[in-house]
């Protein structure tokens, strides 16, 4: 399978589509901090059976740098997936799918103010079109909307999400160097530990729905195992055989994924305005990245 590393990328970014149907199917069954808490908790013991070696092994500059790396768990894993899964009780799997599309646009916007990396005209055009796919979506089809009812509530807390996972991305070219795992590893450690005040002001705000039917424990595994570690190894494994580049490219099917999962297994309708957000997100992006990659 490590040989194929298109098939990995695939199965990578069917499983981060299928999270935005876990938040959908989480509602009333999981509360979002305890989702949050509970995929943390079991992916913990996984990573930490694979790389326990590597961690030792790298552990002065882990030592050395964990402020760094216990704020970038923190923000990157908690708070993007706290927001993103209080996010699914107000908006749509399709919404909360398409509005992910908007990272790459604010990792760009990020890297031009902090960075001063040059733009061209082509990255300039693929992300306009970005931008207005993303209005489509929060706005249902119709911009005005924003003026006379505004943002809908968990459409607003799914950009405060995406502008926060783009935050972390961009921070990561400040990562230290260490064995990826020793990395993943101390990521998901500060996710766990950061999780844990989130799920205590759940419970004690008497807001905390535990996972003890079938539904909601299914949606704590498969968002422990497929989102969190099988697919962040597989994009890790990728990335090494195609690059940093034919790898990101593949992000995009996460709208697409996310979309068609939110229709067949969630029965969301499919608006007019979601084809074309869908077509302009992911063809936006692309059309970006490829200039990117030219330039």
């Amino acid at each position: 399978m490590a040989n194929r590393p298109h098939i990995l990328l695939t199965i990578t970014m069917l499983a981060w589509g299928g999270n935005a149907v876990a938040g959908k199917l989480a509602v009333g069954h999981v509360s979002p901090m305890m989702l949050t808490f509970g995929r943390w908790s079991l992916a913990i013991v996984f990573i930490w059976l694979l790389a326990w070696r590597e961690v030792r092994k790298d552990w002065p500059v882990i030592r050395a740098n964990l402020p760094y790396l216990l704020l970038m768990g923190m923000v990157g894993y908690t708070l993007f997936n706290a927001l993103f899964y209080t996010a699914a009780n107000y908006t749509s799997g399709i919404n909360l799918a398409l509005e992910q599309a908007a990272i790459p646009l604010f990792i760009f916007i990020g890297n031009l103010l902090v960075f001063r990396i040059a733009t061209t005209s082509r990255q300039m055009i693929g992300f306009g079109l970005t931008v207005i796919g993303v209005i489509l979506t929060v706005t249902h089809g119709n911009p005005l909307n924003l003026m006379k009812s505004g943002l809908n509530f968990g459409d607003f807390l799914m950009l405060i999400a995406v502008l926060i996972y783009a935050g972390y991305s961009i921070a990561l070219k400040s990562r230290p160097e260490m064995h990826w795992k020793s990395f993943f590893t101390i990521m998901v450690t500060s996710a766990f530990i950061t999780s844990i005040p989130f799920a205590a002001w759940e419970i004690a705000s008497d807001k905390v729905i535990y996972p003890f039917g079938l539904q909601g424990a299914l949606v704590v595994l498969y968002a422990a195992i497929l989102p969190s570690i099988v697919s962040q190894i597989f994009f890790i494994l990728a990335v090494e055989k195609l690059g940093a580049n034919i790898s990101g490219l593949y992000i995009n099917l996460v709208p697409i994924f996310g979309t068609l999962l939110s229709v067949l297994i969630l029965g969301e309708p499919l608006g007019w305005h979601h084809g074309i957000a869908l077509l302009l997100v992911t063809g936006g992006i692309v059309y970006a990245q490829t200039g990117a990659r030219k330039a």
